[in-house]
């Protein structure tokens, strides 16, 4: 005979990059509504190193409002059983007490709105609501979890996991693409002489081409990043109606809880376990687990990149919003690196290898290059370059405080440059794979029969630590339309969302 899941206390387990020490704690079971299906969760929820600010760079003449976030997911086993994606409710939801806090529910496809089945809420960014800045600390958070419409008896047991991805704000609004250098296969405007950078703003319809109102890439008889004429999708998201990013690339703890929730033969499709690089995930008694948590993780293939935001409720950053995440709303500077700046200092050595405390040597050290070479020979801790006095050089940040956008690990982008990229419509993940591991997102580059397997239209923006300081510029495009399906050593993948609109409409 079944029990109550009333009766049970749930399993909460810490998932999130290190950095700034996110934790979910304290999980309940709260009220059950047996007549609509649904049960409250609750949760505190904290970080470090938190913000709201209605200005970002007062002397920039952007006034540009951002915060940090958590995008909060559930997922839930039922009587001993696979682990699934809980589906969340529009509304019921509150943050409790402690830190003022908004709560938003993000659906899979934003232009429509919630549906308990078909666009249901699949987690929650909560953030700041006032301008402030130290650790965020709510306690009592509720979800509303419909649990029926998941096909979860009233009286199954049940077991639940509440993670936490760092995420970042992107404002709405114009930006540049291109920085008006010669970066190999840069942004351009159309119909422009030289290098003229290329200025997005509502107006722009998404066309393609060589004319003047339209978006163009250099290119040379051995390389053309932008291919043919064309048009984006009308839903592609460029970044100027905003967006949230990950803070850092998936970490390797991240991505061991990931692999943890699958089943055997989805994770060994999904594992890297070789270990080698500064890649320390491994398989030990049916359990996935990693010597160096607190790293990116690199050798993440296409497929692996676009399994975990589908696993999260994420989705792929296009390379267009890589451009936006690394210089803001700022003109273009001539070949910038994701700090606004030509200044960059490689990092040579570490302190504390491997643990919460890791840190790049020298001190000046912004970023995670080659430069004759690279002794760290890996990627390093996310968010290791920032500290409570550093500025967004010293740090190596983007415009926003969004992490390592140039070096350490490359990002795995959706390309502007071919028609495949360009029909991206920007719809999110629901957090179910196929039964092979594969994402299964309609319109994610590399689309396939058996979900996504494939990696054309997708591509790579930011350098690595094995790439030279010129790859690391921010207008760097010669690998932007690359179809690489390996797993590099120097390869990451960063999830981004669209902002939370639909759901309730």
């Amino acid at each position: 005979m079944k029990k109550l899941f009333s009766l049970f206390i749930l399993l909460f387990v810490c998932h999130a990059a290190k950095a700034n020490d996110i934790r979910v704690s304290n999980g309940t079971l709260g009220e059950q509504n047996t007549a609509e299906g649904y049960r409250i969760i609750e949760f505190d929820l904290s970080w470090e190193n938190s913000w709201r600010t209605d200005n970002l760079f007062p002397d920039d003449g952007h006034s540009a409002g951002n915060w940090d976030a958590a995008w909060v997911f559930i997922k839930y086993s039922a009587d001993f059983g696979q682990w699934r994606h809980a589906k969340l409710h529009y509304s019921g939801h509150s943050t409790g007490a402690g830190t003022p806090a908004t709560l938003d529910i993000g659906v899979p496809n934003e232009r429509e709105a919630f549906h308990i089945s078909d666009n249901p809420g699949v987690g929650a960014f909560i953030y700041r609501s006032e301008e402030g800045s130290g650790t965020f600390s709510t306690t009592g958070n509720k979800l509303r979890w419909n649990y029926a419409i998941d096909g979860v008896a009233d009286d199954a047991y049940i077991t639940i996991r509440i993670f936490a991805i760092e995420m970042v704000y992107v404002a709405p609004g114009p930006f540049w693409l291109g920085s008006g250098a010669e970066e190999n296969g840069t942004f351009l405007a159309g119909g422009e002489t030289g290098s003229t950078p290329f200025l997005v703003t509502e107006n722009w319809d998404g066309c393609i081409e060589n004319i003047p109102g339209c978006l163009w890439g250099s290119s040379t008889t051995e390389n053309s990043t932008i291919g043919s004429p064309g048009s984006l999708n009308p839903d592609f998201p460029t970044g100027i109606d905003g967006f949230y990013s990950m803070k850092y690339s998936v970490s390797q703890q991240q991505y061991v809880d990931f692999l943890n929730t699958l089943t055997p033969s989805q994770a060994a499709a999904r594992a890297y376990t070789d270990g080698t690089f500064r890649n320390g995930i491994s398989l030990s008694d049916g359990r996935y687990q990693t010597s160096n948590p607190f790293l990116s993780n690199n050798f993440m293939n296409w497929m692996d990149g676009a399994a975990f935001a589908d696993w999260a409720g994420l989705r792929p950053m296009t390379e267009t919003e890589y451009e936006k995440a690394a210089r803001g709303p700022a003109a273009p500077v001539a070949n910038e690196h994701a700090w606004g700046s030509t200044s960059i200092f490689q990092a040579t050595g570490l302190m504390n290898p491997g643990q919460a405390s890791e840190l790049p040597t020298p001190s000046t050290a912004n970023s995670n290059y080659w430069q004759d070479g690279n002794p760290i020979r890996g990627p390093i801790r996310v968010g290791s370059f920032a500290n409570g006095s550093t500025t967004r050089e010293q740090s190596g940040a983007g415009y926003w405080g969004i992490m390592e956008l140039s070096g350490d690990v490359w990002e795995r982008t959706v390309s502007a440059g071919n028609d495949t990229g360009r029909s991206f419509t920007g719809n999110h993940g629901n957090g179910k794979l196929t039964p092979e591991g594969n994402g299964a997102v309609t319109a994610w580059p590399g689309m396939q029969a058996q979900g996504i397997t494939g990696t054309s239209g997708a591509g790579l923006r930011g350098g690595s630590w094995v790439n030279s300081l010129t790859e690391l510029r921010v207008s760097y495009r010669r690998a932007a339309s690359d179809e690489v399906s390996s797993r590099n050593i120097n390869f990451g993948f960063r999830g981004v969302r669209s902002l939370p609109l639909a759901a309730g409409n």
